[in-house]
């Protein structure tokens, strides 16, 4: 926070080259997109600048039951209780995570390029995210953004599923409310790359506690049953999911990791992303409208959002 510049100044800077200068004028323009057609809190987040000393925000570490689709959570003040936990300091995320291992426990470890404060601080645009291009900019501008605006404390799935499916339908809006066509082509592409894997996770989990319940006896059981379907997991990336992908690498398919601790991590961006498209066609592809509403129905249900949604826009849970 002490190294914020105004972005308005870094991009009337002669010095800052023509590549950083169009990637913060996207960012400032997707954050007003934001505030004026969306009506997202933006207060005086993304209108300055930081940059850190290293090209890796926060680790983010995840853990898991291996013989059971139970993630290790912790609890913080207003949040409540979250499936991972952020470390700026990298050796104290590396030491934690070698200890939940060595506790018996399926550990992810992987690196975020922003985060939200939730509002209670105007974020600043940071260098680890710059370094996207300017459909990853305006889709992370949009996506924190709607955490500024809405979190439903201990609804982690629920809050980051929601803001994926605000930061690709509004970053796809904001490119086609600037004549970019191929843009807002290209950020729905990327959306619906995202929905064909959320489906495919959830079959996984669906086989998971299948073939957990079928052994609930033997805990060796379980792991050999788990490890099963682990294999076919594979199998079916390869084969099926990898080829239909749009704007992933298909070797994406031969190199994800498949564990119990990195399958609850993804789930936690893509449950149900289904549902949010629903409400999104009921109320007539308007996203203002559409964001509305969802605050509205999961406020009616704040210890089962996704129920309110499905029950409102009809359907069952994938």
């Amino acid at each position: 926070m002490s190294r914020r510049q105004p972005i308005s100044e870094i991009v009337a800077d002669p010095r800052t080259s023509a590549e950083s200068r169009a990637k913060l004028k996207v960012v400032l323009a997707a954050r007003q997109y934001a505030k004026d057609s969306l009506r997202l809190r933006t207060k005086d987040s993304f209108t300055a600048y930081s940059r850190l000393d290293h090209d890796t925000l926060v680790l983010l570490v995840s853990a898991a039951y291996r013989d059971t689709l139970k993630p290790y959570t912790w609890w913080f003040p207003i949040v409540g209780r979250v499936p991972y936990k952020g470390y700026f300091d990298f050796d104290a995320a590396k030491r934690d995570a070698k200890n939940l291992a060595a506790a018996g426990f399926d550990v992810y470890v992987r690196p975020s390029d922003a985060f939200s404060t939730l509002g209670f601080f105007n974020d600043p645009l940071l260098n680890t995210t710059l370094k996207g291009d300017s459909l990853d900019l305006a889709n992370t501008v949009i996506h924190e953004l709607t955490h500024n605006t809405f979190y439903a404390s201990g609804q982690a799935p629920f809050n980051e599923s929601f803001a994926m499916f605000v930061g690709a339908r509004g970053a796809a809006a904001f490119f086609r409310s600037r004549g970019q066509e191929a843009a807002a082509a290209k950020v729905d592409a990327e959306w619906e790359d995202d929905k064909l894997l959320a489906n495919f996770w959830t079959r996984v989990i669906r086989s998971l506690d299948s073939a957990y319940a079928a052994h609930a006896e033997s805990k060796a059981a379980r792991l050999a049953a788990r490890d099963t379907v682990y294999v076919r997991a594979r199998a079916a990336l390869i084969s099926e999911i990898g080829p239909a992908l749009k704007t992933i690498n298909p070797r994406y398919a031969e190199r994800v990791p498949l564990d119990n601790a990195s399958l609850l991590a993804r789930r936690v961006y893509a449950s149900d992303l289904d549902v949010f498209d629903r409400v999104y066609e009921r109320e007539g592809r308007d996203l203002k409208r559409t964001i509305g509403r969802i605050i509205s129905l999961a406020k009616s249900n704040p210890k089962q959002p996704f129920a309110a949604l499905l029950q409102w826009a009809g359907g069952n849970p994938r």
